[in-house]
């Protein structure tokens, strides 16, 4: 298949990026335009409307999403691909207002940008959508990691529109806050939000409170009342832990659905559904269906838009910011103002969290009522850790999590390391010397196998030797 290449503009003021972007999408055949700002890219596409805009939100003359949302009047074919180093799910939600085709977060992958060039160029301009924006510090969800960008996607995705979606993560991942913020920034958004665990109804009592009764349906049946459905007529009704909803349960559910209509248990007349349906589990719903536990047919009219809700563990360059979002809310909340030291970031980025979000909210609002001190430490935290799971006993904290541990560690120990080009060094450094330590001892110290074994030069690894500051080895033997 022949891709299409056409005349890109690239806006950013950071003239390492726009060559970086630009010898990249030249690389792929596509004419590439560079500008610094706002101006500058006004006058390009004056001169010649370019096929497609890549381009920066903070400008120094002005913003990337209020330029490409005027471009959608006055070009509303150009299609546009917003890139960001503020990686949140406003930013997100906006790029998707201003029309745009696509949002990568700052740093991307050329790769990701060069296909999504390719995508946008073969199909045009973003239809822009309809939603409410609210600010950050209103927004339940709270990360940047690439796994919580991807959901931020989806969830600017499908604002605008009432297709069903469906939630899928471990307990404590935060399914409910999407459910939620789907809401709140939806065209539903002034009607009620309505949740339901349907693992806290009794199995006799589901289609009662889903669907609602009416008096003398069933014994204790005094009056009229109204279920989940009817309770949230033009909202958004949210259905928790759907796997462990009774099949006969979920043959009712399926005909709403099918339907947009449904009757009270006990009542003749149709009620006209007017919802939006956010289901979720922290079950792995084609395993039930597999089993025989959960209808096919049900399962692929909830999978209409699926969102994977990533584990604590899977994102733990999240951690230190969502703890100190906790503790933050817990000052607003009135309880003392307390704040992590460096060697406490270490050990939240490095603990299992079985319990996801949650786990580490509940822990962050103990200490703020708990702690000593203002200052949280490392054996303050681990007091309150407790003792570790068996999961999380046998899980080593992975190198990415080791990394950000000792970047966080670098940036409140020694700022002045964000600066002055050594950053690089500093971090290759503290990896290279446990790497090539622990090679030299499965190779019993023989220099020459260990060269082998890391894929460089003896004398290259002799070299690092010096400069790690690693002790003498063992002679080497001839092999």
């Amino acid at each position: 298949m022949t891709l299409r290449t056409g005349r890109v503009l690239v806006c950013d003021d950071d003239g390492a990026i726009r060559t970086v972007i630009a010898q990249a999408l030249r690389r792929c055949g596509h004419d590439v335009i560079s500008v610094a700002s706002i101006a500058d890219m006004r006058r390009a596409i004056a001169n010649r409307t370019p096929d497609l805009l890549v381009s920066d939100v903070i400008l120094p003359d002005g913003n990337g999403l209020d330029e490409a949302a005027g471009l959608r009047t006055s070009h509303p074919g150009l299609p546009v691909i917003i890139l960001s180093a503020q990686n949140t799910l406003t930013t997100a939600v906006r790029a998707t207002e201003a029309g745009a085709f696509d949002y990568l977060p700052k740093p991307f992958d050329l790769d990701a940008l060069s296909a999504a060039v390719a995508s946008a160029l073969g199909k045009g301009a973003q239809a822009p959508a309809d939603t409410a924006l609210i600010e950050d510090a209103a927004l339940p969800l709270i990360g940047r990691s690439p796994a919580m960008q991807d959901v931020y996607r989806v969830i600017a995705r499908v604002v605008g529109n009432d297709l069903t979606v469906l939630v899928m993560g471990e307990s404590g991942t935060g399914k409910e806050l999407v459910a939620r913020a789907i809401h709140d920034l939806g065209q539903r958004s002034h009607a009620p939000f309505v949740a339901q665990n349907m693992a806290a109804i009794p199995r006799d009592l589901i289609e009662a409170e889903l669907f609602g009764h009416e008096r003398g349906a069933f014994t204790g049946a005094a009056q009229r009342v109204a279920g989940k459905f009817e309770q949230a007529s033009g909202g958004t009704l949210f259905l928790d832990e759907i796997g462990d909803m009774p099949i006969e349960a979920q043959t009712r559910l399926l005909r709403v659905l099918q339907s947009g209509e449904f009757t009270t248990v006990g009542g003749a007349r149709s009620i006209r559904a007017d919802v939006r349906v956010i289901a979720a589990s922290n079950r792995k719903l084609e395993a039930l269906v597999a089993g025989g536990q959960f209808r096919q047919d049900l399962f692929y009219r909830l999978n209409v838009v699926p969102i994977d809700l990533p584990a604590l563990r899977e994102r733990r360059q999240d951690v230190p910011l969502l703890a100190r979002h906790f503790l933050e809310r817990a000052v607003e909340q009135g309880l003392p103002r307390k704040t992590l030291a460096a060697d406490a970031i270490e050990l939240l980025v490095a603990h299992h969290w079985p319990g996801n979000v949650r786990e580490l909210e509940n822990l962050m609002r103990r200490l703020a009522v708990l702690g000593r001190d203002a200052v949280i430490d490392a054996a303050e935290l681990r007091a309150n850790l407790g003792a570790p799971s068996p999961t999380a006993a046998t899980q080593h904290p992975d190198l990415a999590s080791a990394v950000l541990a000792r970047l966080e560690r670098f940036a409140r120990e020694d700022p002045d390391v964000l600066d002055d080009g050594t950053l690089y060094d500093r971090i290759i450094a503290e990896v290279e010397r446990p790497l090539i330590e622990a090679v030299l001892a499965r190779c019993g110290h023989n220099q020459l196998r260990a060269a082998r074994v890391l894929g460089i030069n003896r004398n290259t690894l002799r070299k690092r030797l010096d400069t790690l500051g690693i002790g003498s080895a063992r002679p080497v033997e001839a092999s």
